[in-house]
């Protein structure tokens, strides 16, 4: 290309004449295990074949042993996703999920006035979309729509009956950008695949796009496409314990592989696949069905079953196929890394906390040195990764674990390495005292109950 050419916007590639296209996929509730590529197996132990298209999407592209989750549960994680930062520093919300007492709060919710990955995409020329999963504050005070997206469809609340759209308070929660979609039947995981193929289907080659594509599956309640009448029994009960099961789990699972499918079909029907960057990763780690092996631990812990999780990148402009990576990289590392793709800089007042990670895609070897750090009141844990050790508090009791030689955090390191867990419990203390103090009224969403929820081994 000339070099004095000029591009039609500010935001394409140097090096291209099409601007790189996003989608971020986002599942709910996924266990690090919870895929084929990832060892995906039966109650028996015997490997299963859950989801073709996301296997392929791996093989096509990087995979990533390290990967985690910003937060062990759901809105703190999509907070530091939608900001780039780290979700302790907004008030409110941000500590702990959103309780669905929180509808018409003025309070907990991403403020309409901060940037946001797509209010900073769009203003570059990018049209900008979230399908499904929203649960970062609630109507009129907050919406995808205030906050970037130009397009919406999908729920608000942390989760939804998958036929009758009810949350656990008995509202149906389902909506194209601010009106309630009343008209709409079916099976939601389908009905936010197709939403997105059809955004795809819309695109061109000369405007960038972003597409948040963010699934309820496989969250609670637990059904598949075939389970209309399990909807029916439950009614408006739709937080309950009393069903599901391991072969629904991975059912639930399929099909949103299938709806992936279909978005990637869009994409390559448009021309616009090798110059999209796609990630599918999930908000935080399993919970009841889920399988994170070789880890313990799960949703609501900051033990490794609750905050590694699956974590897929492709990219064939710029990713080699069939990578693995075991860099350690977090939710919000994305946010800078899509940014830096586009061509498009953070706010200057709202600098990033994670780290672009396009270095990576063109040096396998590259590497960061820095800490990656976790808070929650719920069970007063923390924890610090550096390098292989990881530090972890929870209650009055500290952990320390080489995660290279002891992946299922049982052996505790403390007392033949007092050096290390003195340096590590002091960077987490100078890391948590750079942030605001984790507000009073912090709580967590009472649907999560200890019984319900795995414990940490002492």
């Amino acid at each position: 290309r000339d070099p004095e050419q000029t591009l039609p916007c500010e935001f394409q590639q140097s090096m291209s004449k099409r601007p790189t296209n996003l989608i971020f996929i986002l599942a709910d509730d996924l266990g690090y295990a919870d895929l084929g590529c990832l060892g995906a197996r039966d109650g028996r132990g015997r490997p299963v074949d859950v989801s073709p298209r996301l296997d392929r999407l791996a093989a096509e592209g990087l995979r990533f042993t390290n990967g985690y989750s910003n937060s062990p549960v759901c809105s703190p994680t999509r907070f530091s996703l939608i900001t780039g930062r780290w979700q302790y520093r907004l008030r409110g919300g941000a500590e702990e999920p959103l309780a669905g007492t929180a509808v018409g709060d003025k309070v907990l919710g991403i403020p309409p006035e901060h940037p946001t990955l797509p209010s900073l995409l769009r203003d570059a020329g990018y049209a900008t979309a979230l399908m499904g999963k929203w649960h970062l504050g609630y109507p009129p005070h907050f919406g995808p729509r205030k906050s970037g997206y130009e397009e919406f469809f999908g729920f608000h609340a942390g989760g939804i009956d998958y036929f009758s759209y009810l949350t656990p308070r008995g509202k149906r929660d389902l909506w194209r950008n601010e009106t309630p979609a009343e008209d709409v039947q079916g099976y939601l995981t389908d009905l936010i695949s197709d939403a997105a193929a059809e955004f795809v289907s819309r695109q061109s080659a000369d405007r960038g796009f972003l597409l948040s594509l963010h699934y309820s599956a496989p969250h609670w309640p637990w059904q598949t496409r075939d389970d209309k009448a399990e909807s029916d029994r439950i009614g408006e009960k739709v937080y309950h314990v009393d069903g599901g099961s391991l072969a629904t789990y991975h059912r639930m699972i399929t099909q949103m592989d299938e709806g992936i499918g279909r978005v990637l079909d869009a994409l390559e029907a448009r021309g616009l696949a090798d110059d999209t960057l796609i990630v599918f990763t999930s908000d935080n780690g399993g919970e009841r069905f889920s399988d994170v092996w070789p880890f313990v631990g799960g949703k609501m812990d900051l033990l490794e079953g609750g905050i590694r999780v699956p974590l897929l990148a492709r990219w064939p402009a710029r990713i080699a196929a069939g990578g693995v990576t075991d860099l350690p990289a977090m939710t919000m590392d994305w946010t800078a890394t899509m940014l830096d793709a586009a061509g498009v800089a953070p706010h200057p007042d709202y600098p990033m906390d994670g780290v672009s990670l396009l270095p990576l895609f063109d040096d396998p070897q590259w590497h960061v040195e820095r800490d990656l750090c976790w808070r929650t009141t719920h069970k007063r844990q923390r924890a610090l990764r550096r390098g292989h050790w990881k530090y972890l508090a929870i209650g009055e009791y500290e952990y320390l674990f080489d995660l290279a030689r002891d992946e299922r955090e049982r052996a505790n390191m403390i007392e033949r390495e007092p050096g290390k867990l003195a340096e590590l419990r002091e960077a987490w203390l100078a890391w948590d005292a750079s942030l605001p103090p984790v507000p009073e009224d912090a709580g967590v969403h009472l649907g999560y109950r200890e019984h319900q929820i795995p414990k940490p081994t002492h």
